[in-house]
């Protein structure tokens, strides 16, 4: 089992170098933030829209398959899971549902000025088609508010958790932070440390593999001793993971510890004495581009997109 291939998680692609990759991070992370929060309040055909752009830009950016592929089909997977499981359930209204229309093909209508009015053929047969419960078969039924919750719930895991691997996959952890940095300039005056939150995050996006390989290193190390499980039990069984879960926590404090030694060796005492240069960010015609397609994204999102009550 190699974790660092099979699930690269956070990790950054080097090679290729795809367009994404050539944008500026601060554009990259102002998409990532709209992606983030624009489908909330939003209607289910926007938040589908949602997935099939992240699908569309994974494909056009020319990102190899092997990387990819298995991420995005384990999160298909479960989308799919919890959209079945989600539009199986009850909907947790407490009611009985009663069909709304008459008995009779023929339905009601006041009169207008006292004379006798008809409704439009097209209206009844509208009216005569509308079902709540859109499909009943044994115990299993879906009805129309038990499937509009499955499909939000499951995009928006696809959505944010793909969305964010996908900016990490595509910006360098100095690109990330020298993209948050300038846009947080304006908290300086508020006296917030901007550049310690910024060194803390590139540390940890840089401890992201190091956390990994540790575990593959010591599951690989169970697994090679042959243990049988069944004759230790549960009780022997949970006390072995338990052992491997400490001795990973000692590996990754370890491994904490060498690294603050390494920066202190180096004299970086405090960020604010030992400022580095990350990124000469500049804006290029791409991202001129981007900029552009944002400000039309976010166009359609409040004409089309807003979930009507």
């Amino acid at each position: 089992m190699d974790l660092l291939r099979s699930l690269p998680l956070g990790l950054y692609l080097e090679n290729p170098q795809t367009w994404l990759h050539k944008l500026d991070p601060r554009v990259k992370l102002i998409w990532l933030l709209s992606f983030l929060t624009s489908y909330v309040v939003a209607n289910n055909y926007w938040r589908v829209l949602l997935v099939l752009l992240l699908i569309i830009f994974t494909v056009f950016a020319k990102i190899p398959l092997r990387v990819w592929r298995q991420q995005m089909g384990w999160l298909l997977v479960l989308s799919f899971m919890v959209l079945i499981i989600g539009a199986i359930s009850p909907d947790g209204l407490g009611v009985s549902y009663q069909p709304r229309l008459p008995a009779t093909e023929q339905v009601l209508t006041p009169p207008a000025n006292g004379e006798k009015t008809k409704e439009s053929p097209k209206l009844a047969a509208r009216n005569k088609e509308y079902n709540y419960v859109l499909f009943h078969q044994g115990p299993i039924k879906v009805n129309r508010r038990s499937l509009d919750l499955a499909i939000s719930l499951s995009t928006i895991v696809f959505t944010l958790i793909y969305s964010t691997n996908l900016y990490l996959l595509t910006t360098a952890p100095e690109e990330i932070t020298s993209g948050m940095e300038s846009l947080m300039q304006p908290l300086r005056r508020f006296k917030i440390p901007v550049t310690e939150i910024t060194l803390t995050l590139t540390l940890s996006l840089r401890f992201i593999p190091l956390v990994l390989e540790e575990v593959q290193n010591l599951v690989r190390s169970v697994m090679t001793r042959a243990i049988n499980w069944k004759k230790l039990g549960l009780k022997g069984g949970a006390k072995v993971w338990l052992i491997v879960i400490e001795r990973l926590l000692e590996n990754l404090l370890l491994r904490a510890d060498q690294m603050a030694n390494a920066m202190m060796v180096r004299g970086f005492t405090s960020p604010n004495e030992h400022r580095v240069k990350w990124q000469d960010l500049k804006f290029r015609t791409g991202d001129w581009l981007a900029i552009a397609i944002l400000i039309v994204f976010w166009g359609l999102r409040i004409a089309f997109g807003t979930q009507v009550s």
